[in-house]
Protein backbone atom coordinates (compact mmCIF):
# COMPACT_ATOMS: atom_id res chain seq x y z
CA UNK A 1 0.00 0.00 0.00
CA UNK A 2 1.17 3.65 -1.01
CA UNK A 3 2.96 5.10 2.11
CA UNK A 4 2.88 2.14 4.02
CA UNK A 5 5.84 0.33 5.29
CA UNK A 6 4.81 -3.63 5.55
CA UNK A 7 7.72 -6.17 6.50
CA UNK A 8 9.16 -8.01 3.86
CA UNK A 9 8.56 -11.70 4.04
CA UNK A 10 11.71 -14.26 4.35
CA UNK A 11 10.49 -17.59 3.27
CA UNK A 12 14.07 -18.73 1.75
CA UNK A 13 14.06 -22.95 1.77
CA UNK A 14 15.66 -24.35 5.24
CA UNK A 15 15.41 -27.95 3.86
CA UNK A 16 13.80 -29.99 1.66
CA UNK A 17 13.96 -29.97 -2.39
CA UNK A 18 14.70 -27.08 -4.70
CA UNK A 19 10.80 -26.63 -6.43
CA UNK A 20 7.36 -27.71 -5.72
CA UNK A 21 4.37 -27.80 -7.82
CA UNK A 22 2.37 -25.72 -5.97
CA UNK A 23 -0.76 -26.15 -7.52
CA UNK A 24 -1.16 -30.09 -6.76
CA UNK A 25 -2.46 -30.05 -2.84
CA UNK A 26 -0.66 -33.64 -2.51
CA UNK A 27 2.52 -30.98 -3.18
CA UNK A 28 1.96 -28.23 -1.14
CA UNK A 29 1.38 -30.26 1.94
CA UNK A 30 5.22 -31.04 1.40
CA UNK A 31 6.15 -27.63 0.97
CA UNK A 32 4.37 -26.20 4.22
CA UNK A 33 5.97 -28.77 6.08
CA UNK A 34 9.38 -28.50 4.74
CA UNK A 35 9.17 -24.51 5.26
CA UNK A 36 6.99 -24.08 8.59
CA UNK A 37 6.76 -27.93 9.47
CA UNK A 38 7.67 -26.61 13.34
CA UNK A 39 5.51 -23.67 12.91
CA UNK A 40 2.51 -26.19 12.18
CA UNK A 41 3.29 -28.41 14.96
CA UNK A 42 3.65 -25.65 17.54
CA UNK A 43 0.21 -24.39 16.33
CA UNK A 44 -1.36 -27.81 16.09
CA UNK A 45 -0.20 -28.37 19.64
CA UNK A 46 -1.63 -25.05 20.44
CA UNK A 47 -4.88 -26.01 19.01
CA UNK A 48 -5.60 -29.23 20.91
CA UNK A 49 -6.37 -26.70 23.91
CA UNK A 50 -6.93 -23.21 22.53
CA UNK A 51 -8.68 -21.38 19.67
CA UNK A 52 -8.54 -17.96 18.57
CA UNK A 53 -9.96 -15.32 16.37
CA UNK A 54 -8.54 -13.46 13.75
CA UNK A 55 -9.76 -10.31 12.44
CA UNK A 56 -8.70 -10.52 8.44
CA UNK A 57 -8.64 -7.47 6.64
CA UNK A 58 -7.24 -6.91 3.32
CA UNK A 59 -8.85 -4.63 0.00
CA UNK A 60 -11.54 -6.84 -1.86
CA UNK A 61 -10.04 -9.47 -4.03
CA UNK A 62 -6.75 -9.76 -1.84
CA UNK A 63 -7.83 -13.03 -1.34
CA UNK A 64 -8.70 -13.28 1.70
CA UNK A 65 -10.95 -16.29 1.13
CA UNK A 66 -8.26 -18.78 -0.69
CA UNK A 67 -5.76 -17.94 2.10
CA UNK A 68 -8.12 -19.17 4.52
CA UNK A 69 -8.97 -22.21 2.57
CA UNK A 70 -4.72 -23.18 2.11
CA UNK A 71 -4.75 -22.63 6.45
CA UNK A 72 -7.24 -24.94 6.40
CA UNK A 73 -5.61 -27.56 3.88
CA UNK A 74 -3.00 -27.60 6.57
CA UNK A 75 -4.75 -27.82 9.77
CA UNK A 76 -8.07 -29.35 8.73
CA UNK A 77 -10.99 -27.74 8.34
CA UNK A 78 -12.31 -29.06 11.50
CA UNK A 79 -10.15 -26.29 12.94
CA UNK A 80 -10.23 -23.71 10.79
CA UNK A 81 -12.90 -21.74 9.96
CA UNK A 82 -13.67 -18.87 7.62
CA UNK A 83 -16.18 -16.61 8.71
CA UNK A 84 -17.38 -14.09 5.74
CA UNK A 85 -19.92 -11.39 6.93
CA UNK A 86 -20.66 -10.86 3.38
CA UNK A 87 -21.50 -14.41 2.78
CA UNK A 88 -23.70 -13.86 6.47
CA UNK A 89 -25.31 -11.23 4.89
CA UNK A 90 -25.88 -12.70 0.97
CA UNK A 91 -27.53 -15.55 2.95
CA UNK A 92 -30.46 -13.08 2.81
CA UNK A 93 -32.27 -14.61 -0.15
CA UNK A 94 -31.79 -18.39 0.82
CA UNK A 95 -33.69 -17.72 4.56
CA UNK A 96 -36.11 -15.02 2.43
CA UNK A 97 -37.39 -18.42 0.58
CA UNK A 98 -37.23 -20.72 3.60
CA UNK A 99 -39.88 -20.46 5.87
CA UNK A 100 -38.48 -23.00 8.82
CA UNK A 101 -35.03 -21.12 8.14
CA UNK A 102 -36.77 -17.63 8.47
CA UNK A 103 -38.67 -18.67 12.30
CA UNK A 104 -35.24 -19.62 13.31
CA UNK A 105 -33.56 -16.70 12.80
CA UNK A 106 -36.50 -14.86 14.18
CA UNK A 107 -36.05 -17.09 17.20
CA UNK A 108 -32.33 -16.46 17.74
CA UNK A 109 -32.51 -12.56 17.07
CA UNK A 110 -35.38 -12.59 20.04
CA UNK A 111 -33.06 -14.10 22.21
CA UNK A 112 -29.79 -12.56 21.05
CA UNK A 113 -30.29 -8.98 19.22
CA UNK A 114 -30.20 -6.05 20.81
CA UNK A 115 -30.48 -2.67 18.47
CA UNK A 116 -31.88 0.83 17.82
CA UNK A 117 -34.58 -0.75 15.42
CA UNK A 118 -36.79 -2.99 16.28
CA UNK A 119 -36.17 -6.49 15.23
CA UNK A 120 -38.83 -6.70 12.74
CA UNK A 121 -37.40 -4.36 11.00
CA UNK A 122 -34.21 -5.29 11.01
CA UNK A 123 -35.08 -8.67 9.03
CA UNK A 124 -37.19 -6.33 6.98
CA UNK A 125 -33.79 -4.41 6.09
CA UNK A 126 -31.98 -7.84 6.03
CA UNK A 127 -34.26 -9.45 3.32
CA UNK A 128 -34.31 -6.78 1.07
CA UNK A 129 -31.22 -5.93 1.76
CA UNK A 130 -29.52 -3.01 -0.67
CA UNK A 131 -25.78 -3.31 -1.17
CA UNK A 132 -25.53 0.81 -1.11
CA UNK A 133 -26.81 0.60 2.75
CA UNK A 134 -25.35 -1.70 5.19
CA UNK A 135 -27.53 -2.88 8.11
CA UNK A 136 -27.00 -1.99 11.66
CA UNK A 137 -23.70 -3.10 13.02
CA UNK A 138 -25.85 -4.53 16.28
CA UNK A 139 -27.67 -6.67 13.90
CA UNK A 140 -24.62 -7.73 12.24
CA UNK A 141 -23.31 -9.24 15.59
CA UNK A 142 -26.11 -10.62 16.42
CA UNK A 143 -25.49 -12.65 12.66
CA UNK A 144 -22.07 -13.20 13.55
CA UNK A 145 -22.51 -14.81 16.65
CA UNK A 146 -25.63 -17.38 15.18
CA UNK A 147 -22.76 -18.51 13.16
CA UNK A 148 -19.96 -18.35 15.36
CA UNK A 149 -22.54 -20.73 17.70
CA UNK A 150 -22.78 -23.35 14.26
CA UNK A 151 -18.67 -23.25 13.72
CA UNK A 152 -18.79 -25.05 17.02
CA UNK A 153 -15.13 -24.98 18.26
CA UNK A 154 -13.18 -23.79 15.74
CA UNK A 155 -10.49 -21.16 15.07
CA UNK A 156 -11.50 -17.93 13.23
CA UNK A 157 -11.23 -16.10 10.60
CA UNK A 158 -13.54 -13.19 10.18
CA UNK A 159 -14.00 -11.72 7.21
CA UNK A 160 -15.93 -8.54 6.51
CA UNK A 161 -15.63 -6.80 10.02
CA UNK A 162 -14.75 -3.95 10.82
CA UNK A 163 -16.24 -2.94 7.00
CA UNK A 164 -16.27 0.41 7.81
CA UNK A 165 -14.54 3.54 10.13
CA UNK A 166 -17.83 3.18 12.51
CA UNK A 167 -17.17 -0.57 13.07
CA UNK A 168 -13.30 -0.52 14.33
CA UNK A 169 -14.09 0.23 17.79
CA UNK A 170 -17.21 -2.67 17.66
CA UNK A 171 -13.99 -4.76 16.81
CA UNK A 172 -12.22 -3.74 19.51
CA UNK A 173 -14.62 -5.30 21.88
CA UNK A 174 -16.27 -8.31 19.78
CA UNK A 175 -15.53 -11.17 22.30
CA UNK A 176 -16.75 -9.29 24.86
CA UNK A 177 -19.70 -7.57 22.84
CA UNK A 178 -21.09 -11.27 21.56
CA UNK A 179 -20.63 -12.77 25.25
CA UNK A 180 -18.49 -15.15 23.14
CA UNK A 181 -14.77 -17.38 23.98
CA UNK A 182 -11.77 -15.85 25.69
CA UNK A 183 -9.86 -16.33 22.96
CA UNK A 184 -6.82 -13.79 21.56
CA UNK A 185 -7.78 -11.77 18.98
CA UNK A 186 -5.39 -10.61 16.47
CA UNK A 187 -5.62 -8.61 13.19
CA UNK A 188 -4.21 -9.85 10.06
CA UNK A 189 -3.66 -6.90 7.55
CA UNK A 190 -2.88 -7.80 3.86
CA UNK A 191 -0.66 -5.63 1.35
CA UNK A 192 -1.85 -6.15 -2.21
CA UNK A 193 -1.27 -3.98 -4.91
CA UNK A 194 -4.15 -2.67 -6.68
CA UNK A 195 -2.81 -4.22 -10.35
CA UNK A 196 -2.98 -7.39 -8.40
CA UNK A 197 -6.13 -6.94 -7.91
CA UNK A 198 -7.14 -6.12 -11.16
CA UNK A 199 -5.21 -9.18 -12.49
CA UNK A 200 -7.00 -11.21 -10.03
CA UNK A 201 -10.91 -10.00 -10.52
CA UNK A 202 -10.09 -10.35 -14.57
CA UNK A 203 -9.18 -13.91 -14.10
CA UNK A 204 -10.80 -15.19 -11.13
CA UNK A 205 -12.51 -18.29 -11.58
CA UNK A 206 -14.62 -19.59 -8.79
CA UNK A 207 -15.91 -23.82 -8.26
CA UNK A 208 -19.46 -23.50 -8.32
CA UNK A 209 -19.52 -26.41 -5.85
CA UNK A 210 -16.86 -25.70 -3.00
CA UNK A 211 -16.44 -22.20 -3.54
CA UNK A 212 -12.49 -22.16 -3.73
CA UNK A 213 -11.34 -19.19 -5.70
CA UNK A 214 -8.37 -19.63 -7.84
CA UNK A 215 -7.24 -17.68 -10.68
CA UNK A 216 -6.27 -18.78 -14.23
CA UNK A 217 -3.59 -16.37 -14.96
CA UNK A 218 -2.30 -16.03 -11.68
CA UNK A 219 -2.77 -19.20 -9.15
CA UNK A 220 -3.93 -21.91 -11.50
CA UNK A 221 -5.13 -25.21 -10.56
CA UNK A 222 -3.24 -28.41 -11.61
CA UNK A 223 -5.68 -29.31 -14.26
CA UNK A 224 -7.04 -27.43 -17.10
CA UNK A 225 -9.74 -28.10 -20.05
CA UNK A 226 -10.33 -26.54 -23.00
CA UNK A 227 -13.92 -26.15 -24.30
CA UNK A 228 -13.88 -25.96 -27.88
CA UNK A 229 -17.37 -24.58 -28.29
CA UNK A 230 -16.31 -20.97 -26.42
CA UNK A 231 -12.69 -21.08 -27.74
CA UNK A 232 -11.70 -20.90 -23.60
CA UNK A 233 -9.83 -22.13 -21.67
CA UNK A 234 -11.01 -23.26 -17.52
CA UNK A 235 -9.71 -24.49 -14.43
CA UNK A 236 -10.74 -27.94 -12.51
CA UNK A 237 -11.10 -27.30 -9.12
CA UNK A 238 -8.72 -29.46 -7.30
CA UNK A 239 -10.02 -28.92 -3.82
CA UNK A 240 -9.82 -32.51 -2.02
CA UNK A 241 -13.45 -32.07 -0.65
CA UNK A 242 -14.54 -31.21 -3.70
CA UNK A 243 -15.29 -33.51 -6.93
CA UNK A 244 -13.04 -31.67 -10.15
CA UNK A 245 -15.70 -28.98 -11.13
CA UNK A 246 -15.18 -26.86 -13.79
CA UNK A 247 -14.53 -23.46 -12.19
CA UNK A 248 -16.21 -20.35 -13.76
CA UNK A 249 -16.17 -17.35 -14.01
CA UNK A 250 -17.96 -14.61 -12.06
CA UNK A 251 -20.67 -12.40 -13.78
CA UNK A 252 -19.03 -8.80 -13.94
CA UNK A 253 -15.29 -10.00 -13.09
CA UNK A 254 -14.10 -8.98 -16.58
CA UNK A 255 -14.15 -5.25 -16.23
CA UNK A 256 -11.44 -5.53 -13.74
CA UNK A 257 -10.72 -3.24 -10.41
CA UNK A 258 -12.50 -0.16 -11.35
CA UNK A 259 -15.80 -1.50 -10.54
CA UNK A 260 -15.17 -1.71 -7.21
CA UNK A 261 -12.85 1.31 -6.62
CA UNK A 262 -15.07 3.04 -3.84
CA UNK A 263 -14.77 -0.07 -1.82
CA UNK A 264 -10.89 -0.14 -2.69
CA UNK A 265 -11.03 3.28 -1.51
CA UNK A 266 -12.80 2.34 2.26
CA UNK A 267 -10.81 -0.78 2.19
CA UNK A 268 -7.74 1.39 2.32
CA UNK A 269 -8.85 3.75 4.68
CA UNK A 270 -9.47 1.23 6.85
CA UNK A 271 -6.15 -0.69 6.54
CA UNK A 272 -4.50 2.57 7.26
CA UNK A 273 -6.72 2.97 10.55
CA UNK A 274 -5.81 -0.42 12.11
CA UNK A 275 -2.19 -0.21 10.95
CA UNK A 276 -1.84 2.67 13.43
CA UNK A 277 -3.60 0.69 16.30
CA UNK A 278 -2.46 0.12 19.84
CA UNK A 279 -2.87 -2.62 22.32
CA UNK A 280 -3.97 -5.76 19.54
CA UNK A 281 -1.46 -7.88 18.19
CA UNK A 282 -0.88 -7.61 14.73
CA UNK A 283 0.66 -9.61 11.64
CA UNK A 284 1.18 -8.04 8.26
CA UNK A 285 1.34 -9.49 5.22
CA UNK A 286 2.50 -8.81 1.81
CA UNK A 287 1.77 -10.16 -1.39
CA UNK A 288 4.71 -8.57 -3.47
CA UNK A 289 8.10 -7.69 -3.31
CA UNK A 290 10.20 -5.57 -5.08
CA UNK A 291 12.33 -7.20 -8.29
CA UNK A 292 15.64 -6.01 -6.95
CA UNK A 293 15.83 -8.13 -3.48
CA UNK A 294 13.40 -10.63 -4.26
CA UNK A 295 15.96 -13.76 -4.94
CA UNK A 296 17.64 -12.94 -1.74
CA UNK A 297 13.63 -13.91 0.03
CA UNK A 298 12.14 -15.49 -1.95
CA UNK A 299 12.72 -19.19 -3.48
CA UNK A 300 11.81 -18.66 -7.23
CA UNK A 301 8.74 -20.89 -7.58
CA UNK A 302 7.30 -18.45 -4.94
CA UNK A 303 7.06 -15.72 -7.57
CA UNK A 304 4.00 -15.43 -9.15
CA UNK A 305 4.42 -16.45 -12.80
CA UNK A 306 1.80 -15.66 -15.78
CA UNK A 307 0.33 -18.62 -16.87
CA UNK A 308 -0.57 -19.15 -20.30
CA UNK A 309 -2.37 -22.13 -22.27
CA UNK A 310 -2.48 -24.01 -25.54
CA UNK A 311 -3.59 -27.37 -26.77
CA UNK A 312 -1.06 -29.85 -27.93
CA UNK A 313 -2.14 -33.35 -29.01
CA UNK A 314 -5.48 -32.77 -27.53
CA UNK A 315 -4.13 -32.27 -23.70
CA UNK A 316 -3.86 -28.49 -22.61
CA UNK A 317 -0.61 -27.44 -21.47
CA UNK A 318 0.55 -24.70 -19.36
CA UNK A 319 3.16 -22.68 -19.72
CA UNK A 320 4.16 -20.33 -17.10
CA UNK A 321 6.27 -17.10 -17.63
CA UNK A 322 7.52 -14.39 -14.88
CA UNK A 323 5.12 -12.06 -14.26
CA UNK A 324 6.44 -8.31 -13.22
CA UNK A 325 3.91 -5.32 -12.93
CA UNK A 326 4.54 -1.60 -10.95
CA UNK A 327 3.63 -1.74 -7.27
CA UNK A 328 1.43 1.11 -5.46
CA UNK A 329 4.99 2.60 -4.68
CA UNK A 330 6.14 2.47 -8.50
CA UNK A 331 8.46 -0.02 -7.74
CA UNK A 332 8.71 -2.72 -10.13
CA UNK A 333 7.77 -5.93 -8.50
CA UNK A 334 6.37 -9.71 -8.42
CA UNK A 335 3.47 -11.20 -6.51
CA UNK A 336 3.91 -13.96 -4.26
CA UNK A 337 1.87 -17.08 -4.77
CA UNK A 338 -0.89 -17.76 -2.32
CA UNK A 339 0.66 -20.73 -0.42
CA UNK A 340 4.11 -18.44 0.22
CA UNK A 341 1.97 -15.58 1.85
CA UNK A 342 0.43 -18.45 3.74
CA UNK A 343 3.68 -19.69 4.98
CA UNK A 344 4.56 -15.82 6.31
CA UNK A 345 1.09 -15.87 7.86
CA UNK A 346 1.61 -19.46 9.55
CA UNK A 347 5.19 -18.09 10.97
CA UNK A 348 3.75 -14.70 12.54
CA UNK A 349 0.57 -17.03 13.63
CA UNK A 350 3.28 -19.09 16.05
CA UNK A 351 5.23 -16.16 17.29
CA UNK A 352 2.54 -14.51 18.74
CA UNK A 353 -0.04 -17.58 19.96
CA UNK A 354 2.88 -19.97 20.76
CA UNK A 355 5.77 -17.97 21.71
CA UNK A 356 4.12 -14.94 23.72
Amino acid sequence: MKGLDFPMPNTKTRSGRDSYDLSDPAERQVYFQDKIGKEIADLKDYMRDNTFIVYILGKKQAGKGTFTKLLAEIFGSDMIKHLSVGDIVRAADEIKNDPVERQALEEYLKANYRGFISINDAIEAFMNRSTAHLLPTEFILALVKREIEKAGRRNLFIDGFPRNMDQVTYSLYFRELINYRDDPDLFMLLDVPESVIDTRIKYRRICPKCHTSRNLWAFPTKEAGYDPDKDEFYLICDNPECSSERMVEKEGDSLGIETIRERIEMDDELIRKIFDLHGVPKIFVRNSVPVEIAADILDDYELTPRASYEVVDGKVVRKDTKWTFIDDNGVESYSIVAPAVVVEMVKQLSTQLTYS
